[in-house]
């Protein structure tokens, strides 16, 4: 019976490993193309490792970036969109949550159905009406269309942290209301610090969103000096076959880190917060 447990064990960690495996083979393809040229690339796709030597120029040129504006700057783009809707929606979603899920007020529950509804909104119904307002109000060209929207919230983590509200003790803002705090000194001192594994897994899943953001980018910033990273590695890929593989590669391989960093270091956070709030799949 041990020895079948132990059989089970070893056939069940060599099909995840395997699989693993094959899901990440992607991603090693694409590091180490960051060290092949154009012709290794395209003809010898099947090959892992460079069969025509280790070119290091990929990196040089890819961080040269266009007219003059460096991948550094395309990368501080990202990170400044990426940052401020990121605390734009933390904040925001936190507040809107609160109000939901704790305090009683007319028109709750229709506020919640709205809310929930724009959900169901498929983003390309809205997406002309945004760009018109933003046009009307001189903003494109700006990061306002990229950032503002998030400090209204999102019902995404808005229901998200309204089930994290909900398995909060009440007792607690009772216990508090006692001692003279308001609703707001509540939300500030008792409901904000409970809800951190669920502000940590919209940190997280929020700033991967808008770091791999590129339709907005793409619609709303027009020079090259505004550009996030995602709308600069596009145009390595060039229509006219011009295309720098390497290149792109070796800044596609520079653009996971941000992403992998937060991944790594809250990974124990998103997933208490993914399993507490009812998420868990």
């Amino acid at each position: 019976m041990h020895g079948r447990k132990q059989l089970e064990k070893i056939l069940y960690h060599v099909l995840i490993g395997g699989f693993g495996l094959i899901m990440i083979y992607p991603v090693f393809w694409m590091m180490v193309g960051a060290f092949k040229n154009n012709n290794d690339i395209l003809n010898h796709s099947a090959s892992l490792l460079p069969t025509m030597g280790w070119h290091m120029e990929n990196w040089k040129n890819g961080w040269k970036g266009y007219s003059g504006v460096t991948f550094g700057t395309f990368f501080g783009n990202s990170l400044i969109v990426a940052a401020a809707s990121t605390f734009g929606t933390v904040i925001s979603s936190s507040m809107v949550a609160y109000a939901l899920a704790r305090v009683k007020f007319k028109g709750r529950k229709i506020l919640f159905w709205c809310m929930l509804g724009t959900l169901m909104l498929p983003g390309q119904v809205i997406m002309i009406p945004q760009y018109m307002i933003y046009n009307f109000l001189g903003v494109v060209g700006t990061y306002i269309p990229l950032i503002l929207p998030h400090f209204c919230g999102q019902a995404f983590f808005i229901y998200q942290m309204m089930q994290f509200c909900q398995g909060i003790p009440r007792e607690l803002d009772e216990a508090a209301f006692v001692d003279g705090c308001n609703k707001y000194m509540i939300y500030l001192k008792i409901v904000l610090p409970l809800l951190k594994p669920s502000i940590v897994t919209t940190l997280i899943i929020q700033f991967y969103w808008k770091w791999d953001d590129f339709m907005g980018p793409l619609i709303y910033l027009s020079k090259p000096g505004t550009w996030t990273a995602s709308v600069a590695l596009k145009n390595f890929a060039d229509a006219s076959g011009q295309s720098d593989y390497g290149a792109l590669f070796a800044m596609s391989t520079l653009s996971l880190i941000p992403v992998f960093l937060i991944f790594l270091i809250f990974n124990r956070q998103l997933v208490d917060g993914v399993s507490s709030t009812g998420l868990k799949g």
